[in-house]
């Protein structure tokens, strides 16, 4: 294999034994000057570069600008041959029209550093004006054909610029030709770059299950399902678990959304800008003017939102003008830097085409989000019954009357209590704290947790084992509703007697009555 040496021919090395000084010379003080010399050479040259290169993006703009000047020129010919026209009025309007959408436009590209620092670089603007002015001077006070004159003037100024154009990128070709002969440190890159990632060996797949014979019955589920460990109806063990510290569980009823989501709405500045009318752009533009932050994303996320909550709590007329405004602000953000402007200056024109871009983009966007909240409603209003989760609790069905709860002793002595007690050990550790506190409620509360089945075999279980009693209740006769109960249960008892009474008298006059007809 031929291997090409040449590229290095270029390469600039600094070689000290070819180097022959005069006897009275340091040669080392010798070799460093010229190393000095080829770096400040190198650095001038460099700078060279950059500043042409600018320059000739600076021409490349003027000419533009130039054959804009003579465009608008030509376009008012008719204009400048009327009688009594002004010929600095009419420069003056063919200078206007030229002149670019914004500022920006209008100011001179930044320059690299070290290029041109001394001086001020002037606007587009200013160099054309002073290109007029030259003009001016060269076709003196009274041309015979002013109009003419003036576009034969900035006709010759273009031409000079264009050669300095050609005189610029001939010097710059002999310089960058110059600084590609050697190769220096500063011409050392990365020609390519390789990377590789080891990835994960596939996880070996599962072997599959044996398959098991089963048993077919009528109610596969009753196989699964142990003392006090079923699955209650919204699918969660409610009986083991259940406890009285523990919340209530969550059923698809009460289940509200726990998105960790960012809760989107607009800021005070955007809520102050929905307010403005749709169609007064002469606020909306000063308002953007002195609040710029409000053209941010998120205001027009926020906005939309605004809107969709508008139309859902029946707001139309709101809703309509949130997304009128949020679009607004997005057209501004999308048209780039001088976006705003722009934007306020085609839809302010009379006839232009993005104002029915615009207003479509408007309706179209405001149909979809009524549409969706008409799909809501209805949506909500199918949906809107509850299901409520059936429970089964203890209470006294005679208000005089109250449930006593009995825990047997952890020694019973009797077979009694020695069933009673197996019965209670086989309770939930929950439900054996609850009946072990002695208060009903916190009993029922873990009777809340519990499918019905499950609570419905508990409360046999606390029937069998004797450990729920009724027992009569204390009426305290020194408050007002303890003498009301006692006058109750006194009236209560004295109609009873009273129609015991009436039921015996009755009796003995049937027995009278009998034993005469015998006689």
């Amino acid at each position: 294999m031929v291997v090409n040496y040449s590229k290095w021919d270029a390469l600039e090395l600094s070689d000290d034994s070819d180097i022959e000084v005069h006897p009275n010379v340091d040669k080392r003080s010798f070799i460093r000057a010229k190393q000095n010399q080829i770096h400040q050479q190198r650095h001038q040259r460099r700078h060279q570069i950059d500043t042409l290169r600018y320059e000739r993006i600076i021409n490349d703009g003027l000419l533009q600008r130039i054959d804009k000047l003579l465009d608008s020129l030509q376009a008012h010919a008719q204009q400048a041959t009327a009688p009594g026209q002004n010929p600095d009025e009419f420069m003056m309007q063919a200078l206007m029209d030229c002149a670019g959408d914004g500022d920006d436009d209008d100011v001179l590209p930044k320059p690299p550093q070290g290029v041109h620092t001394q001086t001020e670089e002037p606007r587009y603007s200013v160099m054309l004006a002073s290109l007029v002015d030259q003009v001016k001077k060269e076709v003196g006070d009274k041309p015979q054909d002013w109009f003419q004159s003036y576009v034969k003037g900035v006709e010759g100024h273009k031409k000079k610029v264009i050669g300095l154009q050609i005189e610029l990128n001939q010097k710059l070709a002999d310089l960058e030709r110059e600084e590609g002969k050697k190769i220096t440190s500063d011409s050392i890159h990365t020609g390519f770059s390789v990377s590789s990632v080891a990835k994960e060996k596939e996880k070996a797949k599962s072997a599959p299950t044996p398959k098991s014979e089963t048993v077919e019955v009528l109610n596969p589920g009753a196989l699964k399902k142990d003392s006090l460990r079923r699955m209650d109806s919204v699918g969660q063990s409610s009986g083991a678990e259940a406890d009285v510290d523990e919340p209530v569980p969550k059923t698809s009823g009460n289940v509200e959304d726990e998105d960790d989501e960012e809760h989107i709405e607009p800021s005070e500045l955007g809520k102050s800008f929905a307010k403005i009318k749709m169609g007064d752009y002469k606020k909306c533009l000063q308002f953007i003017s002195e609040n710029h932050a409000v053209v941010a994303e998120r205001e027009t996320d926020g906005l939309l939102v605004q809107a969709f909550n508008a139309q859902m709590d029946g707001k139309p007329e709101v809703a309509k003008q949130c997304v009128h405004q949020a679009l607004l602000l997005q057209y501004c953000r999308s048209l780039g830097r001088d976006g705003v402007g722009l934007f306020f200056k085609r839809i302010t024109t009379p006839g232009h085409q993005a104002q029915k871009v615009f207003q479509d983009d408007v309706n179209s966007t405001y149909a979809r989000i009524r549409s969706r909240c008409t799909e809501l409603v209805k949506e909500k209003e199918s949906n809107g019954k509850t299901t409520e989760t059936e429970q089964i609790q203890l209470h006294a069905v005679d208000p005089n009357t109250s449930i006593h709860i009995n825990i047997p002793s952890e020694s019973p002595s009797e077979e009694v209590e020695v069933k009673a007690r197996e019965i209670f050990e086989t309770f939930p550790p929950g439900l054996q704290r609850a009946l072990e506190s002695g208060e009903l409620a916190k009993v029922n509360e873990v009777l809340g947790k519990m499918s019905v089945e499950e609570a419905e075999e508990v409360v046999e279980k606390l029937g069998e084992g004797g450990m729920l009693s009724v027992e009569q209740g204390v009426i305290d006769g020194t408050t007002e509703e303890g003498r009301e109960r006692l006058k109750g249960l006194e009236e209560k008892a004295r109609a009873e007697k009273l129609a015991e009474e009436a039921a015996a008298r009755n009796g003995d006059t049937n027995e009278v009555g009998v034993a005469g007809v015998d006689e």
